[in-house]
């Protein structure tokens, strides 16, 4: 399968996802803040509806505004919502399920009573636009250049003292591998996740360990001076369920856990675990 796909927001995943396809043969058009060679400008309202008069597949990973409101369905909803695409997919967020303490969390949860309420609500709105629409909630997201091995590297990495604290996150080309298995699967709302949830000093440990460097000293979440977005992180504690995804979408994560997911990092850049 081919087709012309519009991304909103040309960032981190929308990258990988854009190289694949153009590997496949797709017709890629990107939206960002400016224009580039890379993509066209978000504001550029010309540019932006003949790319959605042409599209057969529209993808956003545009996140709400801070205050609430999508950027995106401000200002082009109506548009989507009558184009002519056969496939339309937002990026959301697993934050959107709040705490549940550490319980396993699947797609038929409620939304809405975490940090991320502002999201919840895109995430909805997003859902009602039209009938073909996949939504896709996302834990935390890590891939090349952007992992614990970095942060471990760079001595940015902290383990917190929270012994009960575990989440999910996803390999950024299991994002991709996702979004490419719904174009022939089910519209929906669908987790992608990986299937090992655990502690975020779990993963800074095996970093560390690749990387042959002690890890950094356990803190109190006062102890780390972390910004307030990074300890809001830690104020929320859950499992997230992919089942439905590989139920219904023929998907599965090719870095299953975290360990799986580093170590191909590691050798990505021409080292070797002793």
């Amino acid at each position: 399968m081919t087709g012309k796909m519009l991304i909103f927001g040309m960032g981190y995943t929308a990258s990988r996802l854009a190289a694949r396809l153009r590997d496949e043969g797709w017709q890629v058009v990107g939206t960002s803040r400016t224009a580039s060679s890379a993509a066209i400008a978000f504001e550029d309202e010309a540019a932006v509806l003949n790319a959605l008069s042409e599209a057969s597949h529209i993808l956003s990973l545009v996140p709400p505004f801070r205050e609430g409101g999508d950027p995106v369905l401000e200002r082009y909803k109506e548009v989507i919502a009558t184009s002519p695409a056969k496939w339309i997919g937002y990026l959301s967020s697993t934050g959107v399920y709040g705490d549940t303490q550490g319980a396993w969390v699947d797609e038929s949860a409620s939304v809405g009573s975490g940090r991320r309420s502002a999201r919840a609500v895109a995430d909805l709105e997003w859902q009602q636009l039209r009938a073909n629409v996949r939504v896709f909630r996302l834990p935390g997201i890590y891939g090349p250049g952007r992992s614990a091995l970095d942060r471990v590297r760079e001595g940015k990495a902290h383990r917190i003292d929270l012994p009960d604290q575990v989440f999910s996150r996803i390999h950024v080309d299991d994002i991709v591998s996702g979004v490419v298995a719904s174009f022939s699967g089910p519209p929906g709302i669908f987790n992608l996740a990986d299937d090992f949830p655990c502690s975020q000093n779990a993963v800074i440990e095996f970093a560390s360990l690749l990387l042959g460097m002690e890890p950094p000293p356990l803190q109190t979440l006062e102890e780390a001076q972390l910004s307030p977005m990074a300890a809001a992180f830690y104020a929320e504690n859950r499992r997230i369920s992919n089942r439905k995804a590989k139920r219904e979408l023929g998907w599965k994560p090719q870095y299953p856990d975290y360990k799986q997911g580093l170590t191909a990092l590691f050798h990505s850049f021409g080292q070797k675990v002793d």
